[in-house]
């Protein structure tokens, strides 16, 4: 297999991509400041008593809710990342699609030569330009617009670049698609990255990370969504449907069985809407355990495996508790409206025979 020309590929990304950056999205909920992520970091370490030791991770699932509120979630994954590159899948948040006429069954890419980070900007991978080159056309949609008005990828960088201040992204956000489409452009979709990654010699988890972005249930008349009521027993319902979801089909090894269970779990038995679940990963997390688990499989010959790490939601714990921390909050916290997050870690290991 040819190695893949580092210089030529970049020469060529220069003529066909933008050379603008990223611009933020939200400037309220995330840190864009170093010293803000360090602020956040430090109360995050006196209050963490948990030693992890979290090893052979080639993935993660994360929440992409504002910090103050889900930080303690972000940490324990982030912390244990060290990395060249990431490839990060997005939602596309149904905002989003009404923006850009709701487009199905393709991921979408961006043309940005880098996103805006703590301070400094972080490249985009030359991974994408890859993915362009030998995906068919028909699978992918490359727009600036839907990723300029999509948050749940920008969450995730400053995080990453803050404990890995030389990482290169790769955002590829996931539009709606049904589980055989799924399936179908997963393979296509990891045939060519892992392509990538042999031809240049690269180890998972290294030299390259996979990251999936979520948050678990919506729950409030704000989401039309309360089937178990407005009050504290309601509360205890929901966020105990949201930990049986992610430790039955996101825990343990990841195979098709569970991927098929979590799409019916999360869109009903009809696959659309699940009207008792408003999860806003039900087609970023599907496809992107289908796609990390084929990578691992094609150039590990491994099962992948996950371990759920954190789960809460902006009501059980609150505001974390930062005087002048210089970001906030986007949504309040009630029993009528909340949202549950959680993260996980994921590693290859071999097939149970």
């Amino acid at each position: 297999m040819k190695r893949i020309t580092f210089t030529v590929l970049f020469a060529a990304s220069l003529s066909l991509f933008s050379q603008e950056a990223r611009p933020i999205r939200d400037n309220v909920g995330f840190c864009w400041q170093r010293s803000q992520m360090q602020n956040l970091l430090g109360y995050l370490q006196k209050v963490d008593t948990k030693k992890w030791e979290l090893r052979d991770m080639v993935a993660g699932i994360s929440p992409h809710d504002d910090y103050l509120y889900a930080g303690r979630i972000y940490y324990p994954l982030f912390r244990s990342i060290r990395t060249r590159q990431a490839l990060i899948f997005g939602v596309t948040h149904s905002a989003v699609r009404r923006e850009i006429n709701d487009p199905q069954n393709v991921i979408i890419l961006d043309d940005y030569v880098s996103w805006r980070g703590l301070e400094a900007d972080v490249p985009v991978s030359l991974l994408r330009q890859y993915i362009t080159s030998h995906l068919p056309a028909a699978d992918y949609l490359v727009s600036d617009k839907a990723h300029s008005l999509e948050h749940s990828i920008e969450a995730l960088v400053p995080f990453l670049q803050y404990f890995n201040p030389d990482i290169q992204i790769t955002p590829v956000m996931v539009a709606p698609m049904p589980l055989e489409r799924m399936q179908a452009l997963s393979e296509k979709l990891a045939g060519v990255i892992a392509e990538y990654i042999q031809g240049n010699s690269l180890q998972l988890g290294r030299d390259i990370f996979f990251l999936v972005s979520t948050d678990a249930n919506h729950y409030g008349p704000d989401f039309s969504n309360s089937p178990f009521g407005l009050d504290e027993e309601a509360h205890e319902k929901g966020t105990a449907q949201d930990l049986r979801i992610a430790n039955t089909y996101l825990s343990g090894e990841i195979d098709a069985a569970k991927v098929e269970g979590l799409t019916r779990e999360l869109w009903g038995a009809t696959y659309r809407d699940s009207r008792d679940i408003y999860w806003c990963g039900k087609y970023d997390i599907p496809f992107g355990m289908l796609t990390i688990s084929k990578i691992v499989e094609k150039v590990l010959g491994k099962k992948l495996r996950g371990e759920i790490l954190r789960y809460s939601d902006t009501y059980s714990e609150g505001v974390i508790p930062l005087k002048n921390p210089g970001f906030g909050i986007t949504a309040p916290f009630s029993f009528k409206h909340w949202v549950g997050f959680f993260s996980a870690t994921y590693s290859p290991v071999p097939a149970v025979r």
